[in-house]
């Protein structure tokens, strides 16, 4: 059982240079990639990025997918392995690539997989990771940094080359991009509204519940429970809560009776 390469696809988030996209295109080509998309580059000029894919990869470069956001990049695909040489307490459950590439014979059967690289001169940041449901390094000796074309060819490679004799666990077919960012968003209105996050900063406190609930591996109608949980908190909060809070601070205080009024005097005393 080898991983499923029709269901992979590269994502290359904002590079700087033509050159790199078509080495890239090249190099994913090479090892039976096909789907490529690039997401707001500083220069796509396409005389220059065909130079680098040679006629091998002409179709990939033809078929290139480019957008301007990476949220719509990512949206199609329901798992997401972010690239990164840095490590750290937002960059979790980092594997390198031959296990990384293990990990996706089986997710691959059922889903569509989006490798994503950033660009050159700062890699992926942690806002843009948090749309990657595992991160990668690739080993390095003493300098961490790589070309974005040579990145590109070793997680492909290893991609390429990764199988099994026995079947791999099943994995499910699991929720979009897509339709994880609306839960997420729907999620953190809702738990802003009863004070379970601070409403002031909630993307501070939503960051920990997306790395909780990027573990679970959710399918499309983990999500809809989710989603469904959230509307009937919101009904409650609309139906009894909040009314019940509007009457309360419309309604006079009543005026305070004898013996609550000595306890008070009693309290000034002590």
């Amino acid at each position: 059982m080898r991983v499923k390469l029709e269901n992979i696809g590269i994502i290359l988030h904002r590079p700087h240079f033509p050159e790199n996209i078509g080495a890239a295109a090249r190099a994913a080509k090479n090892m039976g990639i096909s789907r490529l998309a690039v997401v707001d580059p500083l220069d796509c000029d396409l005389t220059r990025i065909l130079k680098m894919a040679t006629q091998a990869a002409e179709d990939v470069v033809a078929d290139m997918e480019m957008y301007e956001h990476l949220a719509d990049a990512v949206g199609p695909y329901q798992y997401v392995v972010g690239t990164t040489a840095r490590t750290g307490s937002h960059r979790p459950t980092v594997a390198d690539p031959r296990r990384m590439a293990e990990q996706l014979i089986a997710v691959s059967r059922e889903n569509r997989v989006a490798l994503l690289f950033g660009p050159e001169n700062r890699g992926l940041s942690n806002r843009e990771l948090r749309f990657c449901h595992s991160l990668v390094t690739i080993p390095t000796h003493d300098f961490s940094s790589l070309n974005l074309a040579q990145a590109v060819m070793v997680i492909c490679y290893e991609i390429f080359r990764a199988g099994v004799e026995t079947p791999p666990v099943f994995v499910p077919r699991l929720a979009t991009s897509f339709e994880l960012e609306a839960m997420y968003e729907h999620l953190g209105e809702t738990l802003a509204r009863i004070h379970f996050i601070n409403p002031e900063n909630p993307d501070h406190w939503m960051e920990n519940i997306r790395r909780a609930v990027g573990r679970l591996g959710l399918r499309a109608r983990d999500v809809k429970i989710i989603r469904g949980i959230c509307r009937q908190i919101n009904w409650y909060c609309e139906k009894r809560l909040e009314p019940a809070e509007a009457d309360a601070e419309r309604s006079p205080k009543a005026p305070a009776s004898p013996e609550d009024q000595d306890c008070r005097d009693s309290r000034r005393i002590l």
